[in-house]
């Protein structure tokens, strides 16, 4: 496949490119950031255009000829939590998708995040139950998780307009090398991402995944919790949750399950056929 990888130069957009180039795909690189120090700028299967995503006819021309899209680019956390963060992320996540519409590009994954929840960037993280899953309530109260929510309700808009479309929303937690890069030793601020991350690798893997299954395995828009099974912290997850979240309910049968994370990735194993793996 030709696929499209916006933000290709960011730290989540280069991983992703090497995981796509080393499957054998052919990749389009599109970023307002230059980098000279990557090794895929070598690689005959791969080409860069620098481009302000901000712009819709200039997003339309990059996209011509492609297969499918990853749409990375994006601020990757509220900064001033004022307006240019959310401003920024809003148009171009619509721009990527009118674009795809527009070209009859039909398998799409935008790069969401865990921030849709109430998380480590609100004022107080609020939780409705454990383990989260995909129906859990957004509920975000900063700029970054409400610009990667509205991303979410743009990608439920297109495929109504255009049912060809088939959208993943990939809701990747903290992106780490390995579990212990991830690891932080002060728990009370640490509480609002449950302690959890995913492996760069095994992030990459999902957003490949969701453009490459085949359709009969789902179709519209579909958000996917991508997180690790294991949290980056030695206590167990009851132990946490216990001692930050005692009133937060947890589903029946989640404790018996012998997982020790905070979230319920199924969706993601059931219909992209991804589990989360400690490359490193």
């Amino acid at each position: 496949m030709k696929i499209a990888i916006t933000g290709c130069n960011g730290g989540v957009g280069r991983r992703v490119v090497l995981w796509v180039l080393k499957e054998g795909h052919t990749v389009v690189g599109a970023d307002c950031v230059i980098a000279e120090d990557t090794d895929f700028y070598h690689n005959p299967a791969f080409t860069f255009h620098p481009v302000d995503l901000k712009d819709f006819d200039t997003t339309l021309k990059v996209f011509e000829g492609c297969d499918a899209i990853i749409q990375l680019a994006a601020f990757a956390q509220p900064m001033d939590y004022k307006t240019k963060v959310h401003n920024d992320n809003v148009v171009i996540s619509w721009n990527v998708l009118r674009a795809a519409a527009e070209l009859g590009i039909d398998r799409v994954a935008l790069a969401s995040s865990v921030n849709v929840l109430r998380g480590v960037f609100s004022t107080e993280p609020i939780f409705h139950y454990f383990p989260i899953d995909e129906n859990h309530p957004c509920e975000p109260d900063e700029p970054y998780g409400l610009s990667k929510l509205i991303a979410e309700t743009q990608a439920n808009t297109i495929v109504r307009r255009y049912p060809f479309m088939r959208v993943a929303s990939i809701r990747i937690h903290l992106f780490a090398p390995t579990r212990a890069h991830a690891y932080r030793q002060d728990h009370f601020h640490a509480r609002g991402d449950l302690w959890g991350y995913v492996q760069m690798d095994s992030a990459a893997d999902a957003f490949l995944r969701a453009v490459t299954v085949e359709t009969v395995h789902w179709t519209g828009h579909e958000p996917f919790f991508i997180v690790a099974p294991q949290l980056a912290a030695d206590e167990d997850w009851l132990e946490l949750k216990e001692k930050y979240f005692p009133d937060v309910p947890v589903k029946p049968g989640w404790v018996e399950s012998g997982t020790k994370g905070f979230f319920d990735c199924s969706k993601a194993e059931r219909l992209l056929g991804w589990v989360h793996t400690d490359y490193a």
